[in-house]
């Protein structure tokens, strides 16, 4: 009788830490997203060092938070006129990202190492969401962190972000958006 209630206690905490382990959330609240965009007349880049972002790694639910403020450029006058002018950051304070890990089975978040990954799921940008999939890399590190990278393109125009015809050849048609994150294990 004792050895059965030993092999049950065992089988219970045995199975709680693997379901702790496969449940684990992870999360940021100073990712980092940087944009581009290059034309002949101009080269204009921003970034922002506070973005929110949480990743569960047994759902692959990855979501992400963005102050529009938070963007910093070189020139302060680029800055005001992108919050202003292009993003209406007043009004349209935050964009946000909630989608999927595509194949979250293939990472093993035990072991070391860099997986592809494809993320799905919906975009808003100044209040319009799109659906995208884009493709992009975890890095699984010691000390129960994962890095996480990818880089696509954004277009103003499918998020009714209106440039006016003065500044039209100063911004390119499509962004190119770099996000990098470094996601710590919460405990």
């Amino acid at each position: 009788m004792k050895n059965s209630i030993k092999i049950i206690f065992i089988l219970v905490i045995g199975i709680n830490s693997i379901y702790s382990v496969q449940a684990q959330k992870y999360m940021t609240k100073n990712g980092n997203i940087k944009f581009y965009s290059e034309t002949p007349m101009e080269t204009i880049e921003a970034t922002n060092n506070q973005v929110n972002a949480a990743l569960d790694s047994q759902t692959g639910d990855l979501v992400f938070k963005v102050l529009i403020k938070s963007f910093q450029f070189e020139k302060a006058l680029m800055q005001e006129h992108f919050n202003e002018n292009y993003m209406e950051s007043d009004k349209l304070p935050n964009s946000t990202f909630k989608g999927k890990v595509a194949n979250m089975s293939a990472i093993d978040f035990t072991k070391e190492g860099t997986y592809e990954t494809t993320i799905e799921g919906d975009l808003t940008i100044h209040g319009v969401t799109q659906k995208i999939s884009e493709k992009g890399t975890f890095t699984v590190k010691a000390g129960d962190k994962v890095h996480g990278i990818s880089k696509f393109n954004v277009k103003p125009a499918d998020y009714e972000i209106k440039i006016p015809g003065a500044v039209v050849k100063n911004i390119a048609e499509t962004i190119e958006v770099t996000v990098d994150i470094e996601l710590a294990k919460m405990q």
